[in-house]
């Protein structure tokens, strides 16, 4: 999504900063999240992103900063921003005696909600998340933790938020559960606006519009997942498979591209074709040409020919990687530092 096209920033946050005593959780992060967006919001344990969550429902204050939900300032108005987000804590607590209908209409009771406005709700979140009839009427503690974790997600949509903040919501979960959890997003994909905060970063990559990366308080990446492919590669990597010897494709090769490196070449199947992996530093462009060059060579039977792209795994170890390395240096610096002037 460029920038051009970016849409009214539901969620605006300029310089968050947050302190627990000593440790500096937020170290004055900006960003914003669009009309209908997902955002994968990612980083390791200990990273800020909790914090970050916490101050945007509205559960703990900022120190210093901006924090604005449908242009409203939590720190001026935090019981009118509260009315546009749905929260789904992390191990969400639920009362296990209550039937799912019962514990929905408290819920909704407690948002405001009155009247037939209050029924239409109920059943549309009922059938946005899976929840039917049988399932409604069943008390929520007899229900397994992919049922308890739709209730918690029925319950964060009751009110018609614009914001939907999601904390680790299928920890847990079979791929089954997980995937009913993606289908409910896509379904409000446009509507409302997602920040999804999970260590599965697969899922994370299969339904977020963009995803940022914190790492000790700090964003160190920010874009689409193309963005993030181009600013994070390091080689192109290609794979070819044919049934010619790799000393016969890299002769083609390296006349196009002396920086070529094989990586890797294995048996395909009993057809005796190998599939080979190369990398280049030139980029795309110079891969396809090497492709142009293998077709044209009458010598070469080339069957499959692919490039692939740092996933967001992949990625995410980079953009935290340098981070966690800056600030291991400080803290040894800082500590000869204090020993020196001990000694002094």
């Amino acid at each position: 999504m460029n920038a051009e096209a970016k849409p009214f920033p539901i969620v605006d946050v300029i310089n968050l900063r947050k302190r627990y005593g000593l440790v500096q959780a937020l170290k004055g992060i900006s960003f914003s999240i669009g009309k209908g967006e997902i955002v994968g919001f990612l980083g390791p344990n200990g990273a800020g992103k909790s914090t970050t969550l916490r101050i945007l429902s509205g559960i703990i204050p900022a120190d210093s900063g901006e924090a604005k939900v449908c242009g409203v300032d939590l720190a001026e108005e935090e019981g009118e921003v509260r009315k546009h987000i749905g929260f789904l804590a992390e191990n969400n607590p639920l009362p296990e005696d209550l039937r799912v209908i019962e514990y929905l209409k408290f819920r909704a009771n407690l948002k405001g909600l009155e009247g037939s406005r209050k029924r239409e709700r109920i059943r549309m979140v009922l059938d946005t998340c899976d929840l039917e009839r049988r399932v409604s009427e069943r008390k929520i503690g007899n229900l397994s933790k992919g049922y308890r974790q739709r209730v918690g997600i029925a319950d964060a949509l009751l009110a018609e938020p614009r914001l939907v903040i999601l904390d680790e919501p299928t920890i847990g979960l079979d791929p089954r559960q997980s995937a009913i959890t993606r289908k409910m997003m896509e379904r409000l994909r446009g509507e409302v606006s997602f920040l999804l905060s999970s260590h599965i970063l697969s899922e994370v990559e299969a339904c977020c519009d963009r995803m940022i990366i914190l790492s000790h308080g700090q964003i160190v990446a920010e874009g689409t997942m193309n963005d993030l492919q181009n600013m994070y590669i390091n080689k192109t990597i290609f794979e070819i498979v044919s049934p010619n010897t790799r000393i016969e494709l890299h002769r083609v090769i390296r006349q196009i591209d002396p920086s070529c490196e094989l990586l890797s070449d294995d048996s395909v199947d009993v057809s005796q074709k190998n599939r080979f992996t190369f990398s280049t530093s030139l980029g795309e462009e110079k891969a396809e040409e090497v492709l142009r060059g293998l077709i044209k060579d009458d010598q070469l039977r080339i069957s499959e020919f692919q490039m692939s792209r740092p996933d967001l795994e992949t990625i995410f170890l980079r953009a935290t990687k340098k981070n966690w390395e800056d600030q291991d240096y400080l803290g040894r610096k800082k500590k000869l530092k204090q020993q020196a002037t001990a000694v002094g």
